[in-house]
């Protein structure tokens, strides 16, 4: 279950998003707060899995207070003013509520915040898909639409069946996201198992794209199609 906290200057809207939070199965919200300050000693002692976090606050932002949170601290925004939404996800927020939210798009939020959870610390062979950010969004992936990975300098081209998403990350780190079918055929490329059609020496056919194999992957790969 997700741990959580809100903060927000303003009682009313704090009493939105506990009435919400009540109907979500997976949150248990600890505490809510008006004051940043006091959020911030709640949390020297009672770490949380996620916080609501409106932006515009006296004293310190809602944006000065998310660089102070612990990095695996997943944080939503809460805010009345558009505005703020490409900063917002500048800091790798899990996503961004424009009040007045309702229970529908409150719960889109948590969701998100409990796949990534569950993704971090659970069996990724458990998992059947992947929240990538990509631009100012996160997109889920599913693990059995993609087709393979490219790296391309410091951003990584997921190509599935109809389209490609382009987001900013390491291979290796894609790697880590991807379950133990998905191998390397080539420094710059990751290639779901599932998906090949056909193993030449020098690449491999997938959905009848061609993605390179290099020699120094290519026993390691012919192992693992092995029944």
């Amino acid at each position: 279950m997700l741990t959580a906290i809100a903060i927000d200057d303003e009682p009313m809207a704090l009493e939105v998003i506990k009435s919400h939070a009540s109907k979500v199965p997976f949150l248990s919200m600890e505490n809510t707060f008006t004051n940043a300050i006091k959020a911030l000693e709640f949390l020297k002692d009672k770490p949380v899995n996620l916080i609501f976090l409106d932006i515009k606050m006296p004293d310190i932002s809602g944006m000065e207070l998310a660089t102070l949170l612990p990095k695996e601290t997943m944080v939503i925004f809460t805010t009345a003013y558009s505005e703020h939404a490409v900063k917002s996800f500048e800091l790798d927020a899990i996503d961004y509520l424009l009040k007045p939210f309702n229970l529908s798009r409150f719960l889109k939020s948590c969701q998100k915040a409990q796949e990534l959870y569950e993704l971090k610390n659970g069996s990724k062979t458990s998992q059947s898909s992947v929240f990538i950010k990509t631009g100012f969004e996160q997109i889920k992936i599913n693990f059995e639409d993609l087709i393979f990975c490219e790296a391309n300098g410091n951003y990584v081209n997921f190509h599935l069946e109809e389209k490609k998403i382009l987001s900013r990350m390491t291979l290796a780190e894609t790697e880590k996201l991807l379950p133990s079918y998905f191998v390397k055929t080539h420094r710059s490329f990751l290639v779901n198992l599932h998906k090949i059609d056909k193993v030449e020496k020098h690449q491999v056919i997938v959905l009848g794209k061609s993605v390179p194999v290099s020699t120094s992957y290519y026993d390691d790969l012919l192992e693992k199609l092995k029944p």
